[in-house]
């Protein structure tokens, strides 16, 4: 699907948060690097899909009304095979029936289950007064205890994404630190620009957030995506 068919879609249906397999579609299209994901509406879609991406898989259960997946019981990792997909499938959406009462549910994502890496954040957020403003830094719990981030305006040059990453208080941890090793900046600044080309391409993104992006020694990989986009305009 094309990034304007995606957000068609969901304004058809009266939203503005993009699901994750919608939002990694528009990553892949614009060439970001970015954990595979599919939609499976039934367990035999979801273990057909599996084996052809290959194992381990995660399944995330898809619902515009199911904000916090995890806590709705709603997350299954490192699933090694079929058997252990199709039972996975039907715990999520058990799990989400119960946890949400009535809430849509539109089947279950499954995704390429990634080797771990040094965590970050790619992000982007529409300031009232300045547009798009770009944010980095160190992600997963990180971002939210330490706050160590860095921002731009969009559109980005290349020294921009450089100074991004520089700025961070944890750039020792992506420099390699206690014998780990370093992170791969050039992947982490082609990412950055790549996200700024992107909604510079598309207004119509308000909010995106990649977090965690796993940065390896080489290379650099979107495990999680959000994309919010503005409502169809009147």
């Amino acid at each position: 699907m094309t990034f304007a068919s995606i957000v068609a879609a969901a304004r058809a249906e009266g939203r503005t948060l993009l699901d994750e397999v919608e939002a990694k579609s528009i990553l892949k299209e614009a060439g970001i690097p970015a954990t595979a994901a599919t939609l499976a509406t039934t367990a035999a879609e979801a273990q057909s899909q599996a084996d052809a991406m290959g194992y381990p898989v995660v399944l995330k259960v898809v619902s515009p009304d199911i904000a916090h997946k995890s806590d709705a019981g709603g997350v299954k990792l490192n699933l090694a095979d079929r058997a252990a997909v199709a039972a996975a499938f039907d715990e999520i959406i058990a799990n989400a029936n119960k946890a949400a009462p009535g809430a849509r549910i539109k089947g279950v994502s499954v995704q390429q289950m990634a080797k771990p890496g040094t965590e970050v954040i790619v992000g982007m957020t529409t300031d009232p007064q300045f547009g798009p403003v770009m944010m980095f830094g160190l992600g997963g719990i990180m971002v939210e205890v330490l706050k160590d981030v860095s921002f731009r305006v969009v559109p980005l040059e290349p020294k921009d994404a450089a100074s991004m990453i520089d700025d961070i208080k944890g750039k020792p941890i992506l420099d390699g630190v206690r014998g780990q090793p370093p992170a791969d900046i050039e992947a982490l600044r082609s990412t950055i620009l790549g996200v700024s080309e992107l909604v510079q391409a598309h207004p119509e993104i308000r909010e995106l957030d990649l977090n965690p992006v796993f940065a390896y020694p080489d290379g650099a990989l979107a495990v999680d995506a959000r994309i919010v986009v503005s409502e169809a305009a009147s």
